[in-house]
């Protein structure tokens, strides 16, 4: 391949390379700024609008955050809601999608209408409240996964993925005798590991990060997952800064904006972690998933 060396090429690949950069910067700027403001004293936030570098590094928020027992138990239950729900998401999302990816499925075109009606239209909260109460899953951890099993948008990317696939894969692997569901298993869901992982990463973030369902499923403050504990300190920093009044002089106030910031912080680390071990298969999965419909 030959590369145009001239001279407009070159001045268009160095605005292309400045416009990304000063977009990039922009991009990582506001959490520069979250994780900074998580480190620094209520002066410094009080007083300047914006800083990458704390004057006093203070550690007041995470003391304040992470000096309740329940931390531990509520950042359990988080991690083990995100990978069974994750598991069970992708796992009802590929039984799903692998047979209406084929087109010889009978009613296959009116059960995409249905799948598509619900990106659109759903039954709101009341209803949604009542099939889980009927169901005998309020107070329960399934309350937080089943309701949300498959993601219509999801299902979409992985069939549009699977019919992708050439179709000569999967009759050559009959031909050897395997079974339909070995050709899931052993053919379409190794050469699948792109799409699933950008699906699953979709999942697992919405696992994360969800707080209201387990305020409205979980009576029990015990089940509540670090979300929930996490938004409950939050709203009980904000009740003190505003009711300094009524405590003893000896209280000390706690640092409301800084554990604000220090609450996102602990909310978008791990997820940080875990992007850059799928980034590449995130990547590829996310373009090649959503190509054709």
């Amino acid at each position: 391949m030959i590369r145009d060396t001239s001279m407009g090429s070159r001045i268009f690949d160095t605005l292309n390379i400045l416009f990304l950069s000063a977009f990039a910067l922009l991009t990582v700027l506001p959490f520069l700024y979250i994780i900074a403001g998580s480190f620094a004293s209520e002066k410094q936030l009080a007083t300047e609008a914006f800083f990458v570098i704390p004057k006093e590094v203070s550690l007041d928020s995470y003391r304040y955050i992470l000096s309740s027992n329940t931390i531990p138990r509520s950042a359990l239950v988080s991690i083990g809601v995100t990978l069974f729900g994750t598991f069970v998401n992708l796992f009802f999302t590929v039984t799903m999608a692998y047979p209406l990816s084929k087109k010889r499925l009978p009613g296959r075109n009116g059960i995409i209408n249905m799948v598509i009606f619900t990106m659109i239209f759903s039954g709101g909260l009341i209803p949604t409240f009542l099939v889980v109460k009927g169901m005998g899953l309020l107070d329960r951890y399934a309350s937080l996964i089943l309701p949300i099993a498959i993601s219509p948008f999801n299902l979409i990317v992985v069939k549009s993925f699977f019919q992708e696939m050439p179709e000569e894969l999967e009759e050559s692997a009959i031909i050897d005798g395997c079974s339909r569901y070995g050709v899931l298993w052993r053919i379409v869901l190794p050469l699948s590991m792109p799409v699933l992982a950008a699906v699953g990463l979709f999942y697992a973030v919405g696992h994360w990060n969800s707080f209201f369902s387990a305020l409205i499923y979980l009576s029990s403050p015990k089940k509540w997952p670090l979300q929930v504990i996490l938004r409950q300190m939050v709203m009980l920093a904000q009740f003190t800064a505003a009711n300094m009044d009524s405590f003893d002089s000896d209280f000390v106030r706690p640092p409301e904006q800084s554990i604000k910031m220090a609450v996102i912080v602990l909310s978008v680390v791990p997820i940080l972690f875990v992007y850059p071990f799928i980034q590449r298969h995130f990547t590829k999965g996310v373009m090649i998933g959503a190509i054709k419909g």
